[in-house]
């Protein structure tokens, strides 16, 4: 077992999680105080009510309140009402479990440890490089435009393509709507960012997270928050924990049955210059089943930058970012470890 110490021993196709082993390694232990616990508080999260914000084809005034205070003091809500279908979520879900039970061999088809790629599977966060190994499998790819990346994903499952497209597409609708309702709530015009929203980018991010044998003992992903404008998770079951600020606890997000959970991202902290703030969340493990998790990012285009909206910037509140691009976290991914507490947001502050 010397060889459990190095974390270039588990690279993809023989990882821990992957061949399932009854014990944890040692490079995927992480210290006790960032370990999760069985014992863990449920988290109060704000519900928004899409029908409330779409009330008689009116946005209603109280609820872009109610959307600008949950951005405010959680930076993450859950909505319900959205109009995405069951039948599209569970179908959505169902392709992904059906992906990561295929055959090693097909899975690897679309091993990539380059984070410029447009689709990759991987494990952990950077296969063999990462000094903590994270118990995680996941597909990446980008799904915006649809007819110019569909092609590329997986044709295994057979109804992959069509099936994971659906929900993307309409994820995607529910994402701009969203947003225009968020930078309204800021007491911004939605038109200020909506052309560069409607090209934007669209970066699914199906991850897997095997039993663990002692889900104490590790993680599936690191503390961090997301470089997006916004991403909307769609999760078989719980395992989504979020930093609350208030106590600096870690809290456990509850299920909500047909809920989706949406997050704020770096990319609007800085827009709001730190009015709406980027949750720190982090995934933890269970030792009986499965779970899987479909997050879709959503950014602007690829080298379009996000600056502070100059609405928001006086003597009082004076710039606290510096602008960036999604490209520009691709770099920060491709060289820093983000287990060892770096964030991308720290990078941006003024």
């Amino acid at each position: 077992m010397s060889g459990d110490k190095n974390p270039s021993s588990f690279t993809i196709g023989n990882t821990a999680q992957e061949k399932g082993l009854d014990y944890v390694p040692e490079c995927y232990v992480v210290s006790p105080s960032k370990s999760s616990s069985s014992g863990t508080e449920k988290a109060r999260i704000p519900t928004i009510d899409m029908s409330r914000l779409r009330m008689n084809g009116n946005k209603c005034p109280i609820a872009i309140e109610e959307l600008g205070e949950a951005c405010r003091h959680r930076g993450f809500f859950q909505v319900v009402n959205h109009g995405i279908s069951q039948s599209i979520l569970d179908e959505a879900l169902a392709m992904a479990f059906g992906f990561f039970d295929l055959p090693s061999e097909e899975k690897l088809k679309f091993k990539s440890n380059d984070v410029y790629n447009p689709v990759r599977y991987g494990t952990s966060l950077k296969d063999g490089a990462d000094k903590v190994q994270f118990w995680r499998v996941f597909l990446k790819h980008y799904a915006h435009p649809l007819d110019a990346w569909i092609d590329s994903w997986p044709h295994n499952p057979p109804q992959y393509r069509e099936k994971m497209g659906k929900y993307c597409a309409q994820v995607r609708n529910l994402a701009l709507e969203l947003m225009g309702m968020i930078i309204e709530s800021l007491g911004i015009s939605p038109n200020r960012l909506t052309p560069k929203m409607d090209r934007g980018m669209q970066v699914m991010a199906v991850n897997c997270y095997p039993p663990c044998p002692k889900p104490e003992m590790a993680l599936g992903l690191p503390p961090h928050s997301d470089y997006t404008c916004l991403t909307i998770m769609l999760q078989s079951s719980t395992g989504l924990e979020i930093l609350v600020t208030d106590d600096g606890n870690w809290k456990m997000v509850p299920e909500l049955h047909g809920a989706l959970q949406v997050h704020i991202g770096d990319h609007f902290e800085v827009m709001s210059n730190g009015v709406y703030k980027s949750v720190v969340h982090r995934a933890t493990l269970n030792s009986e089943k499965t779970r899987v998790s479909i997050a879709s990012l959503h950014s602007l285009g690829m080298d379009d930058k996000m600056e502070t909206a100059n609405e928001l910037i006086d003597e009082q509140n004076p710039k606290r970012y510096k602008e960036s691009s999604f490209r520009d976290f691709l770099d920060f991914l491709a060289n820093n470890d983000i287990a060892d507490g770096k964030h991308f947001i720290d990078t941006l502050k003024i």
